[in-house]
């Protein structure tokens, strides 16, 4: 992976996205991955001695505002500029998340990313759903993820049809163990006969021996 993908967002050079999407992902980075994360921030910036934190990660006046204008636009228009890339980013980070299974199973983390300002307006929240619906649906579907990620992804995106999905499972598992339950054991086979035969066949021609070499010894007398 390089620094990008580490990072969760497309290639850039404004400093403020990258510090940003470090601070993302530091939330759950684990130590081994923080290390991978502080040299991704590293060759993000283009700088060694390079640290996070360095520059102003959001400017409050200009969110405040882009919040405010999005709020205001209408939800059928087509996406700004700077919507789109704010969609991206949250769709890479998704990407990233999905090849982490630990990771992809705790429900907090999909909240965390998908709930992120100015993501969570129902503008952007109804095109990364559309954006990720091909892929990151059939995942819940099939039972990938654990049922509290699969109710948080049906309510956040309105895929009501994930909904019963982790009933659905459980009740299949309960009705496997029923069955499996009900089923009758099985009769063991009866004993098999032994043939002794061999075995008194052995006996007589032993003792058929023992007596020519006992009638050989007293006629040697």
């Amino acid at each position: 992976m390089n620094c990008w993908e580490i990072l969760g967002i497309e290639p850039t050079r404004d400093r403020a996205l990258i510090d940003a999407a470090y601070e993302r992902q530091e939330k759950f980075a684990s130590e081994d991955e923080l290390v991978r994360l502080r040299q991704a921030y590293r060759e993000a910036t283009g700088s060694d001695s390079a640290e996070p934190g360095e520059s102003d990660l959001v400017d409050a006046a200009s969110a405040n505002n882009a919040v405010t204008e999005a709020e205001g636009q209408d939800e059928g228009a087509e996406l700004t500029a700077s919507e789109q890339q704010v969609v991206r980013e949250v769709v890479i980070q998704i990407h990233a998340l999905l090849n982490d299974s630990r990771r992809s199973s705790d429900p907090q983390i999909w909240k965390a990313i998908l709930g992120e300002p100015p993501a969570d307006q129902p503008r952007l929240r109804n095109e990364v759903g559309r954006s990720l619906e091909h892929q990151v649906r059939p995942m819940a579907e099939n039972g990938t993820f654990p049922a509290p990620v699969t109710q948080f992804l049906a309510g956040w995106f309105d895929w009501y049809s994930l909904r019963d999905a982790p009933e659905l499972q459980q009740e299949d598992e309960t009705f496997s163990e029923k069955a499996s339950g009900d089923q009758q054991p099985q009769e063991e086979p009866p004993p098999q006969m032994v043939n002794f035969w061999p075995a008194v066949i052995g006996w007589i021609v032993g003792l058929a021996i023992l007596a020519t070499l006992f009638s050989g010894m007293g006629g040697g007398g």
